[in-house]
């Protein structure tokens, strides 16, 4: 009798044949076989995102790849892999049924399961919040970490760090109530509760929680009545020795619209903020996201998304999930081209401002190996001074910045000698194809933001 291993590795090859490449690797390849019972073919997928998109485009061709193969009508099943399989050494036969049957006993929360420490990508900008985070979930209801105030812009990791919060402490002792919600919900639920006169069951439902987990605490700004049921819920489990943690998009102190004696609550404990990413953790974002969505980059391409998307992971996140739906909308391989349309399209008409003279010196030091401290420095060393002169060029040519404004950037050089480093560089890309690559180089990098 057929088996299900073999039925999807004839399915694939068929697949493979009738498909384009890079949509063969990208949406077929790492989809895997995982059961066979009662005429159902489970496969199971990397994750949600893959799950849609195959849902959206690939169903048909994946059922007639697979029709010929069975005697007999043969359904098709899909399912998410967990983020932890346990099933792997599982017979075929109990995979199908552990599939429906019920999950492990797991309180009811409205976490984020995928929101782990582990999933959570730390570096220098996020190293200390990261740390109380994982203090707090270890030992809820110290005093001097109560409340906890994630703080931060949008799409930092904030929301990941909350949940994982309550995840980790869910995986020591299942045992403990957490409640997890935003501030809209929370100022939802008090509304709702007023209407349908049930303020004392809306009080238990927060008041009774072992951990209070409460995002985007800013909008609570203005809403005197939710302010005030907030803070007689903060109060009680507080004084209870319950752990409670926020987010918040800046500084508890800060922030305007709030209550003085809110504010007093939240500056009471630890805020920890959290900053935009550096160059290199971005790259490992898009090392993480690429791989999670079961995509393989060349790290040109890793490298060109981290060098212009800043802002924010969620925007690194969207920038991956472009680049796979332009690549199967388009049957087209993603490339080096690919990407940057891509990029152009996220950043959208950026101004110069955005691109920073910093950011030129740090892009001017990587190619040439000559460090950034030195580059604005004062030392006189050739290769040095022409570093130092293509960084200058640049800076006047790609930015407009004026001649004075350059001079501080660079140990407070006079416009004279500005304006001597630029027609040095313009004389050296007529006669030195190494100096010209150097600043072609740069220019075309810098012209997906600026053009």
């Amino acid at each position: 009798m057929i088996d299900h291993k073999s039925i999807w590795k004839k399915a694939k090859a068929a697949l493979k044949s009738t498909q384009p490449g890079h949509a063969y690797s990208t949406w077929f390849e790492p989809i895997k076989s995982i059961g066979l019972n009662e005429h159902t073919l489970l496969l199971e997928l990397p994750n949600q995102f893959f799950f849609d998109w195959i849902q959206s485009h690939y169903l048909d061709a994946i059922e007639k790849a697979c029709e010929p193969l069975y005697d007999g009508t043969l359904i098709i099943k899909y399912t998410v892999a967990p983020q932890n399989p346990l099933i792997e050494h599982a017979e075929p036969d109990s995979i199908v049924e552990s599939y429906n049957a019920t999950a492990p006993p797991r309180p009811k929360t409205s976490l984020n399961e995928g929101y782990t420490f582990t999933s959570f990508i730390g570096g220098s900008h996020n190293q200390f919040a990261k740390a109380a985070a994982v203090n707090v979930s270890e030992d809820p209801g110290q005093q001097s970490f109560n409340p906890l105030v994630i703080y931060g812009g949008v799409g930092m990791g904030k929301t990941h760090l909350l949940h994982a919060i309550g995840n980790g402490i869910l995986n020591t002792d299942p045992r403990k109530k957490i409640v997890c919600a935003s501030s809209e919900k929370f100022t939802l639920d008090f509304i709702s509760s007023i209407q349908k006169n049930k303020t004392v069951e809306f009080s238990k439902m927060y008041r009774n929680a072992d951990i209070l987990l409460i995002d985007d605490i800013q909008f609570f700004q203005g809403k005197e009545q939710t302010q005030e049921q907030f803070f007689h819920t903060f109060n009680e489990l507080f004084q209870s020795g319950k752990q409670i943690v926020l987010t918040a998009d800046r500084y508890p102190g800060e922030m305007i619209g709030l209550q003085d004696r809110l504010l007093s609550r939240f500056k009471s404990g630890l805020a920890v903020d959290i900053q935009p990413p550096d160059y290199e953790t971005r790259v490992a974002i898009v090392m993480e996201k690429a791989e999670m969505n079961g995509l393989k980059l060349p790290y040109d391409i890793i490298e060109l998304i981290g060098s212009h998307i800043k802002n924010n992971i969620r925007d690194l996140e969207s920038t991956i999930i472009r680049l796979l739906a332009h690549s199967s909308l388009s049957n087209q391989e993603i490339d080096y081209e690919l990407a940057k349309k891509v990029i152009k399209e996220r950043v959208g008409q950026m101004s110069a401002s955005e691109v920073t003279v910093e950011e030129i010196i740090r892009r001017v030091s990587k190619v040439t190996g000559v460090e950034e401290g030195q580059i604005v420095g004062q030392s006189r060393r050739a290769e040095i001074v022409e570093a130092r002169q293509a960084s200058i060029y640049l800076c006047r040519e790609l930015l407009g910045t004026s001649l004075a404004s350059i001079g501080m950037h660079f140990s407070g050089r006079d416009h004279t000698t500005i304006l001597h480093a630029c027609k040095v560089i313009e004389e050296k890309k007529q006669k030195n194809k190494r100096v010209a690559g150097i600043v072609a180089d740069i220019k075309n990098e810098l012209s997906i933001v600026l053009s």
